[in-house]
């Protein structure tokens, strides 16, 4: 049986998830239009940030109270991912 304050839990790794993923959004985009080793770094970074967050809200929820969180996890990923595929080459 879950604690009393398990919604109070639960409502603040849903925030901590909402908020990580708006951070990510912003850091893939800051890497894709300046791509530099710094912007990169700093948006891998974020990614394993954002990805641990969601997985404790989901472990409080369940798969189905992230859905939303992942889609959008996976489009920041796959974002990423392409803009180091190309930007190896031209990082500065």
């Amino acid at each position: 049986m879950k604690q009393p304050d398990s919604s109070l839990q639960a409502n603040d790794n849903v925030t901590q998830a909402k908020n990580s993923l708006g951070k990510l959004h912003f850091s893939v985009s800051q890497a894709l239009s300046h791509p530099t080793e710094q912007t990169l770094a700093q948006a891998e970074n974020r990614l394993a940030h954002t990805e641990q967050a969601i997985q404790q809200a989901q472990d409080w929820l369940g798969p189905q109270g992230v859905e939303l969180a992942e889609e959008l996890l996976t489009e920041d990923k796959s974002r990423l991912a392409s803009l180091n595929k190309q930007g190896k080459r031209s990082v500065r």
